[in-house]
């Protein structure tokens, strides 16, 4: 073993304490063991934890086909990085170096996009 020397907040040291008492362990090997317990993964970690589950289908969800792709455009309706063109995922042509100034170039990219966009 190899001995170290640690600082505690004074909660810390209280809840540490506390389960020594309860323990009847000495307070190296309560903090050893919450090490130990930290350190050991289940074997099962990986096919039992819920955030690998499929998300349930939901027949009354009305999303965004590309609503992954582009939830940029969805949240904050910047133009689409993803357009669906003729059943292929290809990237949006570039925007024009005035979008966000001129009205008009705005209106002519985003009535083109419009055209290509089958995910709409």
């Amino acid at each position: 073993m190899i001995r170290t020397q640690i600082y505690l907040t004074q909660h810390e040291y209280d809840f540490i304490q506390r389960e020594a008492s309860r323990r009847d362990e000495p307070m190296a090997a309560v903090i050893r063991n919450f090490i130990d317990e930290k350190m050991e993964i289940p074997e099962d970690a990986w096919t039992t934890n819920p955030m690998f589950r499929p998300t349930p289908h939901d027949r009354g969800w009305k999303g965004h086909e590309d609503g992954g792709i582009n939830l940029d455009h969805y949240l904050y309706g910047v133009p689409k990085n993803v357009i669906k063109v003729k059943g292929q995922w290809v990237a949006a042509p570039p925007l024009p170096d005035d979008y966000y100034e001129n009205r008009a170039s705005r209106e002519a990219y985003d009535k083109k996009i419009r055209k290509l966009d089958e995910s709409r």
